[in-house]
């Protein structure tokens, strides 16, 4: 078997992203570094590792979620040296681990992790697009015309958007929204700007909105909300598709149990 082909069967990576493993000299077969592509392996009798690590067929793909706290980008290395969302999954573990995605960095919640990169361009490809929810804090609170156009699509700056649900979170649920989206009710000292207005809208005019997604554009639940008039003080993602969060605290991780899997390759019809 091709070793790009092993590799990516055993869930190292993408069948592109095992070819990077190898051309990065981060592959071993027998304990020899292998670079070239299209070298062979045999899966019952050669030992193939990344980064040391043994890779096996058994071993197959991983899927995980991470409950992502703000302050962490959403990539597995960042050149500036802020905080990644690497730093908070076991990304050593299995090699050619990636975000399905992004969230912005002030954005928390859902963000799912694969070593199946097959599944995760599924997952966004603009044709298949599983919906993803979305919980927002806004200034003011937005009209029934403004949500119903929010529903049939708006006008942005890289074109139209696709239908989405739209709804205003009222009463006792919009109390577990506050609490989802983890606004204290005073800024800490030296809290940037927009988080100190988020903390004080807590206590005057100030609105939550959940919102429906079909599509993956960047910040767009903050640039449709802004485009009618409310912008975005705090933003949470409560689900990906048919996987939602449960009770996993903030900044914990944990790998998708078989069915959460399959509902998600239902989802994308593989």
């Amino acid at each position: 078997m091709r070793l790009q082909k092993f590799l990516a069967r055993a869930g190292a990576a993408s069948r592109r992203g095992s070819e990077n493993l190898m051309t990065a000299g981060r592959v071993t077969v027998n304990g020899e570094v292998v670079t070239e592509l299209g070298s062979k392996v045999d899966p019952l009798v050669d030992e193939v590792a990344v980064d040391g690590r043994v890779v096996r067929l058994a071993d197959g793909p991983v899927t995980l979620m991470l409950h992502k706290p703000a302050g962490y980008v959403t990539t597995m290395s960042d050149p500036q040296g802020r905080p990644t969302v690497a730093e908070l999954v076991p990304a050593a573990e299995h090699p050619g681990l990636f975000p399905i995605g992004r969230l912005d960095r002030d954005t928390t919640g859902l963000l799912l992790f694969s070593t199946d990169g097959e599944m995760g361009h599924a997952l966004l490809r603009p044709r298949g697009h599983v919906e993803k929810v979305y919980t927002a804090l806004v200034e003011g609170r937005p009209s029934a015309a403004q949500l119903a156009h929010l529903r049939e699509g708006i006008e942005l700056d890289d074109g139209p958007t696709l239908p989405a649900r739209a709804a205003l979170v009222e009463a006792e649920a919009a109390a577990a929204a506050l609490a989802v989206l983890d606004v204290p009710p005073a800024a800490p000292e030296g809290a940037s700007r927009q988080y100190a207005r988020a903390c004080s809208a807590r206590a005057r005019d100030r609105s939550i909105v959940r919102i429906g997604l079909h599509e993956g554009r960047k910040r767009q639940v903050r640039r449709m909300l802004a485009a009618i008039g409310h912008p975005v003080l705090a933003l949470h993602r409560d689900t990906f598709g048919p996987v939602g969060l449960g009770g996993l605290p903030r900044g914990a991780w944990r790998v998708l149990e078989p069915a959460e899997v399959h509902a998600l390759e239902r989802a994308v019809g593989r």
